[in-house]
């Protein structure tokens, strides 16, 4: 890959068609592949677009979402391909596509360095040399995919039959993509699932031709060194090499966030960076045995990159992170949110994100998963929310299903967010003769939960035309709190020559550092969680919050102790970080203090 950041998957339909409108420029990314109805509206749009035969996938079919999730790959391929082999016809002349590519590039890039070399080159047939060189060496950006692992719902046919694990919601997932003619990765994120991580044997393009490539790879999305090893080694066991550890911030990211233990990303990069090439040896020898059991010989350890994403936000930072931690590449996604040829957002929440503070961005607890989300105050669906709890009808009409979980009131799973099951528990709450203080706390928890199925994929749909009248309009969005140093509509050269240091989009902001930024976080959530604990707190949570403190502690002594490597950085910079730092020390020890005298 000629660049060096990519663009993460964002929400289920913000980063949908992306790879059409960057890859041929080499820029990766990647697509959600969880809603397959929305992705059937999108490949409808996009074959009529290209002037192609739309053929629709019904959902009385067999393996309609297996299905659909392939020929919306293999459609997003194909225009790819036709973008990319027109961009390389084009001459060089000034305003052309082929040029721009190169503009896009790194100033340090190999391929940048000759290209400009080109221009600067006086003699014709140099020139024209030049130039076929370097068209010569034009690549595509990878055109990902990813599935939550454990967003896996089981199915019935038509009948309301059972049917068979491999029509789970994320293992027909996977088994669209590899059966799709992409040749890129398989993003997994949100831990760790048996169930889907067994299946992947089932296809070959996993496993390494005798050449040793690879047609598919998989990237693991981690929060932490020992869950990364973790899944790893299962996988290596199983013949599968994951091929990129993608590690990303806890808290200071997009979408769902995962507190960890208090572990912040500096000292896990840093982990990483120490024990790359010993976790690498014992990876492959449990890799290479596994093969050998298949028949397949592999005598030379494959690659295995290092990314980070969450909460970047200068150049600077993007360089400290490549050169210190010796990642191979970043990602940087919310930013992109706020650039309308690259993303997928509805004028109304973009105007919306330009016009929010910190304040609008927040930790919630609004997914149906249980887990942490980032949220954003302004979006029409948090309104929507709090207008149907005002109207004495909380909840949403459940219709997409892919996150129901819970069997507390009904035999059949149902969702949290879900009209049904939030009546039957508020009713349950009103019945247990609790104070209106108790009775209203444990409501506000319940009605907090947001239907993501249909709101991380509506403000596609509304950009593009695609929902009816009478279809529900009200979009979820959740940026990472970085978004909220970002306020203006960008466009991709500005947001990549801001990437690179060409220009800066925030030079008329004061923003800390990326991480101090993620710190404040998690000592917010570590203090939250102590004064929600405060009253009931058990053995088990007390030692974990014992375990969160210390791990911040710890983390904020190796920030410290990082400051002097900041040498791009003014010396009232590095000040600044360290009050910063000692002020999260000082917080971290009053409550503490405040715990042990209540």
């Amino acid at each position: 890959m000629h660049h060096t950041f990519h663009i993460p998957v964002l929400g289920l339909g913000y980063s949908v068609d992306t790879p059409i409108k960057v890859a041929h420029y080499g820029i990766s990314s990647v697509m959600s592949i969880v809603d397959d109805e929305m992705i059937e509206r999108m490949r409808k749009h996009h074959t009529i677009a290209n002037g192609e035969v739309f053929t629709p996938i019904h959902t009385n079919e067999d393996d309609f979402r297996s299905r659909r999730i392939t020929a919306y790959l293999n459609l997003v391929d194909r225009i790819v391909d036709k973008n990319f082999e027109a961009l390389k016809k084009q001459s060089f002349e000034d305003g052309t596509e082929l040029n721009r590519y190169f503009q896009l590039l790194p100033e340090h890039s190999a391929l940048k360095q000759e290209y400009i070399l080109m221009y600067e080159t006086e003699s014709i047939t140099q020139k024209q040399l030049l130039q076929a060189t370097l068209k010569s060496q034009l690549a595509k950006g990878a055109i990902d995919v990813n599935i939550m692992s454990k967003v896996d719902k089981l199915n019935k046919d038509v009948y309301g039959e059972n049917l068979a694990d491999e029509f789970s919601d994320a293992s027909a997932a996977l088994r669209g993509f590899a059966q799709s003619t992409l040749s890129s990765s398989l993003v997994l994120s949100a831990g760790m699932n048996p169930r889907l991580y067994n299946y992947l044997e089932s296809f070959a393009d996993f496993f390494p031709d005798q050449q040793g490539h690879y047609k598919k790879q998989i990237i693991l999305k981690v929060s932490d060194f020992r869950s990364a090893f973790i899944q790893a080694k299962y996988l290596a066991k199983k013949g599968i090499w994951v091929s990129e550890f993608r590690i990303e911030s806890g808290l200071n990211c997009g979408g769902h966030a995962f507190a960890t233990d208090g572990f912040l990303l500096g000292p896990i990069l840093e982990e990483f960076k120490l024990k790359k090439q010993e976790m690498l040896s014992e990876l492959f020898a449990l890799y290479q045995a596994a093969l050998n059991a298949k028949d397949i010989v592999i005598d030379k350890i494959p690659a295995l990159r290092i990314t980070v994403q969450g909460g970047i936000g200068t150049a600077r930072e993007d360089e400290f992170l490549l050169k210190h931690y010796e990642v191979d590449a970043t990602g940087w996604g919310s930013p992109f949110l706020l650039v309308p040829e690259v993303t997928n957002v509805d004028e109304k929440t973009l105007q919306d994100l330009t016009h929010a503070d910190s304040s609008d961005y927040y930790v919630s607890n609004s997914s149906p998963l249980g887990v942490l989300f980032n949220n954003f105050k302004r979006s029409s669906a948090e309104k929507q929310r709090l207008e149907r709890i005002a109207k004495g009808r909380p909840g949403s009409p459940c219709k997409k299903k892919y996150l129901v979980s819970n069997t507390e009131f009904t035999a059949e799973p149902i969702c949290t967010a879900s009209r049904q099951y939030q009546n039957l528990k508020i009713k349950q709450i009103q019945s247990l003769g609790l104070t209106a203080t108790e009775r209203e706390e444990q409501i506000n928890a319940v009605t907090e939960k947001l239907c993501l199925c249909e709101g991380l994929s509506t403000s596609t749909l509304i950009k593009h035309q695609l929902l009816t009248t009478r279809e529900n309009h009200a979009v979820s969005i959740c940026p990472g709190p970085n978004l909220a140093w970002f306020s203006k509509i960008h466009k991709l050269t500005e947001m990549v020559d801001h990437i690179y240091g060409r220009i800066d989009l925030l030079s008329d902001v004061v923003r800390p550092n990326m991480f101090i930024n993620e710190i404040a976080l998690y000592v917010a959530h570590y203090q939250k969680d102590m004064a929600l604990n405060a009253l009931r707190i058990d053995t088990k949570k007390q030692k974990y919050l014992e375990k969160f403190r210390t791990q911040l502690v710890q983390g904020v002594e190796y920030y410290k102790a990082l400051i002097p490597q900041f040498t791009r950085e003014t010396e009232a910079y590095r000040e600044a970080m360290m009050r910063q730092l000692k002020a999260f020390e000082q917080q971290l020890l009053q409550t503490e203090l405040a715990s042990i005298h209540a």
